[in-house]
């Protein structure tokens, strides 16, 4: 079985109906599981309420594992590396971490700069559908 972790960058992009979304859905059907931190479910509703679009995140957030965001993921954020990953993707980064440490996380997809950088920065295999690099 193979996981791996999608941020917002990622969804909302589905969500939004951007233009990588059929190299987005593509990608995640390479993989068995999908997973997030549960901040991602929070990320979601706000971005699909402010565009009218909230019935449409549930059926997004179907397919997805969410991690609990409890104090060992809140605490390794608080510490990780790089300094230049905001505090709201140091939380999936800290999640993603996790999961790669437990030996289930084969990827993280984000176009998030700073997210990938530091993902490949812990070892992570890094996704971008339709960007040639994502740092």
């Amino acid at each position: 079985m193979s996981l791996v972790y999608v941020d917002t960058s990622a969804l909302g992009r589905l969500l939004l109906d951007e233009a990588e979304k059929p190299l987005i859905e593509q990608a995640l059907e390479a993989f068995t599981r999908h997973a997030a931190s549960s901040l991602l479910r929070v990320e979601l509703r706000r971005l699909g309420l402010r565009h009218n679009m909230l019935d449409r995140v549930d059926p997004l957030l179907a397919g997805v594992l969410l991690v609990p965001l409890g104090r060992r993921i809140v605490t390794t954020a608080e510490r990780l590396r790089p300094s230049s990953v905001a505090t709201l993707d140091a939380i999936h980064l800290a999640t993603a971490v996790r999961l790669s440490q437990a030996g289930e996380l084969n990827a993280l997809m984000t176009y998030d700069k700073q997210l990938a950088t530091g993902a490949l920065e812990h070892g992570i295999t890094v996704l971008s559908p339709g960007l040639t690099s994502p740092t």
